[in-house]
């Protein structure tokens, strides 16, 4: 598909000088004189933006390797599937990117409820900083099954280069929305994450957890009972519930593997161990831990009092 590959190598000539644009305003608003944010801690930390340029290379890496795979894995399906009767090219276009908007919410919601696809999407959301530089802080393995979320849009009759297409530009709009610098957008709050929704995402407060997986389009979370919006009551509080404690590149990756590992070591039947796998994140099987479903239904009974999550453990 070179054509797919001269598109991709163009929208990276044109938006590498937009997001260095963007993050240079950004750094001046963060550290300007007159800088009065209500953010605990400045937006920018030189050793955590370094490393999420570094996932973003590794992210990158994988993504090349194995894309002569899953896109002959799409081309399969997308040959034994329907042919699109779609000959409009806007209504195909605008069809294509709602497809696909909702095949990422899906691979985003099983990413947050499964822990064996949490293990591999909880690096994005383990920076204790929330800029522009931590959109790039990349589920490192994450390309290594994203392609399945794909297959039923290439089964309905998307092409594969446009589909590899339509993601390429909708995650362009998926970095711009991690800033603390944009507040609430009006009437487009009601159909498009914006960077409040998202501060949401990566917000470890109980109510916030799990909440706003959208890529471009909040209609979604509205529909199926994801949507949260952000509390001036509740300022966020971004990273993990359980901070990782070694935060080298290659902990940041693996730590939650780790934890599986120690969990695999119990003494417990392989049903038990797999669904230390499967279940979503904080099951136990003697209950000694909470996940976000717990501590919400918890916090709910506590008639919803606290204004900042405890550091629960869910992992």
């Amino acid at each position: 598909m070179p054509g797919t590959y001269e598109f991709e190598d163009f929208l990276l000539k044109v938006s590498t000088p937009f997001y260095l644009l963007l993050i240079c305003v950004e750094i001046f608003l963060t550290y300007r004189p007159s800088h009065d944010h209500h953010s605990p801690r400045a937006s920018y930390n030189f050793k955590d933006s370094f490393t999420n340029a570094l996932l973003m290379l590794l992210n990158g890496g994988i993504d090349l390797l194995f894309r002569t795979a899953y896109v002959g894995v799409l081309i399969w399906f997308y040959n034994m599937g329907l042919k699109t009767a779609i000959t409009n090219p806007f209504f195909y276009w605008f069809s294509l990117f709602l497809f696909e908007d909702l095949a990422f919410y899906t691979l985003h919601y099983v990413d947050h409820h499964s822990r064996l696809f949490w293990a591999v999407h909880v690096t994005h959301h383990s920076s204790e900083h929330f800029n522009l530089t931590t959109g790039f802080r990349s589920s490192v393995f994450q390309p290594l099954y994203r392609f399945v979320y794909f297959i039923p849009v290439a089964l309905v009759g998307f092409n594969p280069a446009d589909i590899i297409i339509m993601y390429s530009l909708t995650q362009i709009y998926g970095i711009i929305v991690h800033t603390e610098y944009v507040g609430k957008l009006g009437w487009l709050e009601y159909i498009f994450v914006t960077p409040s929704h998202h501060r949401v995402h990566h917000a470890s407060n109980v109510q916030y957890l799990d909440k706003n997986m959208g890529m471009c389009l909040i209609i979604w979370d509205r529909i199926f009972g994801t949507f949260q919006e952000e509390l001036e009551t509740v300022p966020p509080v971004y990273g993990l519930t359980k901070p990782i404690e070694n935060a080298t590149l290659a902990n940041t990756v693996l730590h939650e593997w780790k934890e599986i590992g120690k969990d695999f070591k119990q003494k417990a039947n392989l049903r038990t161990k797999l669904n230390y796998l499967i279940k979503a994140p904080g099951w136990s099987h003697d209950g000694s831990r909470q996940t976000t479903k717990d501590l919400q239904n918890n916090l709910s009974r506590n008639n919803g009092s606290e204004t900042q999550s405890p550091k629960a453990e869910i992992i």
